[in-house]
């Protein structure tokens, strides 16, 4: 799904292109209204994410702006908390609202509600079984098949394999695994992502000290190969 990330704060935008990357999404950004509304004409986004101060045209201004052309779905971003707020977004036309700062995992279920009533067709959550090479993840039950074989992985291990395995061959750079794997970072570092993919390679890989499944590309990041027999 293509969406757009309008959000002044550097830090903030650049951690939501990220996390909504990471979770298979086409994301392009703005930084102010005025891009903002160029983008919706030139992207063509299927949601919008919408912060409400910005440095020039300000969310609300923005939303009124798209709403005279567009009916694409879009979330209000912003630290205002009051009902008189919402109403006003929701009366301009928002289809939802979510208050900083907020957890990733909330926003998800966001867009993926906000998706599903819009664009029935791409409910926007990764496929449930997803099936590459000699390995099998059942998303819905949490389980994983390698050459024929249940795997026992911890969550985080899980979210790892699922993410790599959900794009074979993309290269997944440390940053987005962090963003889509450790939404919300608790210390979460490099070092980190290595234990886990040192601890995946040992429980999928044939012989973990030549992995021909979870690949390092040095300098960049890690990607699946859905390696067979």
């Amino acid at each position: 799904m293509k969406i757009l990330v309008v959000e002044d704060d550097a830090r903030s935008r650049d951690l939501l292109v990220k996390y909504l990357g990471a979770k298979g999404h086409d994301v392009a950004s703005a930084n102010s209204g005025g891009r903002a509304l160029t983008s919706v004409t030139s992207f063509g986004p299927d949601l919008i994410l919408l912060d409400v101060n910005l440095p020039d045209i300000d969310g609300w201004g923005v939303l009124g702006a798209v709403r005279k052309f567009s009916q694409v779905p879009v979330i209000m971003v912003t630290v205002r908390d009051s009902a008189q707020d919402k109403v006003a977004g929701l009366d301009l036309g928002a289809d939802d609202y979510i208050t900083k700062p907020f957890d990733l995992r909330e926003l998800d279920a966001r867009v993926s509600a906000v998706t599903r009533r819009y664009h029935p067709h791409v409910d926007g959550r990764a496929p449930t079984v997803i099936q590459a090479g000699d390995l099998v993840i059942d998303d819905e039950r949490k389980e994983v098949v390698v050459r024929g074989q249940p795997v026992s992985l911890s969550p985080k291990e899980f979210d790892l394999l699922r993410l790599l395995a959900s794009k074979p061959g993309r290269v997944f750079s440390t940053e987005e695994i962090l963003a889509a794997v450790w939404p919300s970072r608790d210390a979460a570092a490099t070092e980190d992502i290595k234990k886990y993919v040192h601890m995946l390679r040992g429980k999928i890989e044939r012989d973990p000290t030549d992995p021909k499944i979870i690949q390092t590309a040095r300098g960049f990041g890690y990607r699946f190969e859905p390696a067979k027999g």
